[in-house]
């Protein structure tokens, strides 16, 4: 599948100084795909942040198009029990 990253994504990338190289591997290997409203979908997985020094998660908020799939906006947060869901 292509992936398109959109200009506001972009952005935020730089802004919340997130590689787009993680943002990559992140959409290509996601720990976990949680629907959204509106056809939107996160991917997202936990890593370890050396410049915080704890556990992070790194969302990416995506819509599926064809072929391609394009990031919407891109976050990391270390809340990671309010998104992770959990397995019954």
């Amino acid at each position: 599948m292509n992936v398109v990253i959109s200009e506001h994504a972009r952005f935020e990338m730089t802004r919340r100084q997130i590689s787009e190289q993680i943002v990559r591997e992140v959409v290509e290997n996601p720990q976990q795909v949680v629907k959204l409203a509106r056809e939107r979908k996160v991917c997202q997985s936990k890593y370890y942040e050396s410049a915080q020094g704890k556990e992070m998660l790194l969302r990416v908020i995506y819509t599926e198009r064809r072929d391609t799939l394009l990031v919407l906006t891109v976050y990391k947060t270390s809340k990671i029990d309010k998104y992770w869901v959990k397995e019954a």
